[in-house]
């Protein structure tokens, strides 16, 4: 796609085996929130095999759930190319997919080991962005989720390094390196839920405060961007996901504590 100083997709070719950095920078991303969730979950007095546990479950169904979310809005293309479906080392999985399938997977894990879903939820929040932060990078190396056409002085201009602004190169032209913008604005988000950790919001706050923090800043990058899975043509999919998880997230604060849902403690839990 790129054609001036450009990476390899391919981090370690072995034989006829390629390995490429997408895998390898998703697996980063999964085994440093798994490492920071194991340490926290001790401190909240579970054992940290806990998230172990969950991970085996959660990663698979979230990464599928992911393809099929991604799939099911790009239809139009895969209806014809059924053997692209699996391909998901060239890219296309959608986040919001993934976490409908981590949630979901989640709530069914707790209910079974008779643990609450919020205290997990929570612990697992700053993990999840830290993630997400690692995981774009993925994007960049793929040269995909990328923004409308910029000028190179832009890129400059906005002292980004030559190696990121090279593979923004796509197609004859400079775009914005959107999954930048959403890596950098994960990494204020993580910085800030583990500050948040010693405000002692109430159980499932933490959690929440992700949820509506990410939709904030994955509203307004998604409108840079020139890949939007769209919904009736129209409408950008994340975006309109991102106003709903929102308002959800709101209003479960308001109401979760006027109902007295949300009485323990982050740091009591």
């Amino acid at each position: 796609m790129g054609t001036i100083g450009t990476i390899d997709r391919v981090a370690i070719q072995i034989g006829s085996l390629s390995i490429y950095w997408y895998g390898i920078i998703i697996g980063l991303g999964v085994f440093l929130g798994l490492w920071l969730a194991m340490r926290e979950s001790e401190r909240r007095g579970l054992n940290k095999d806990v998230f172990i546990d969950l991970l085996i479950y959660a990663v698979p169904i979230s990464i599928i759930s992911a393809r099929i979310y991604y799939v099911i809005f790009e239809w139009s293309y895969y209806k014809d190319h059924l053997g692209d479906i699996v391909k998901i080392w060239n890219g296309g999985i959608a986040i919001h997919g993934a976490l409908i399938g981590a949630v979901i997977t989640t709530i069914v894990f707790a209910r079974v080991k008779g643990l609450s879903f919020w205290k997990l939820a929570d612990i697992a929040a700053p993990s999840i962005i830290l993630g997400q932060a690692i995981g774009r990078w993925g994007n960049f190396i793929n040269q995909e989720a990328y923004g409308g056409e910029v000028s190179r002085s832009f890129l400059e201009n906005l002292f980004i390094p030559d190696f990121i602004i090279n593979q923004m190169y796509i197609n004859g032209a400079y775009h914005h390196p959107t999954f930048l913008y959403e890596s950098l604005w994960n990494i204020v988000g993580f910085a800030i839920l583990i500050a948040l950790r010693r405000v002692n919001l109430r159980q499932g706050e933490l959690f929440l405060t992700y949820v509506i923090w990410y939709s904030i800043g994955r509203f307004f990058v998604e409108g840079l961007r020139t890949d939007s899975l769209m919904l009736f043509d129209t409408l950008r999919m994340a975006q309109v996901l991102s106003l709903v998880l929102i308002l959800v997230g709101v209003v479960l604060i308001i109401v979760r504590r006027k109902l007295g849902y949300s009485e323990k403690k982050y740091l009591d839990m």
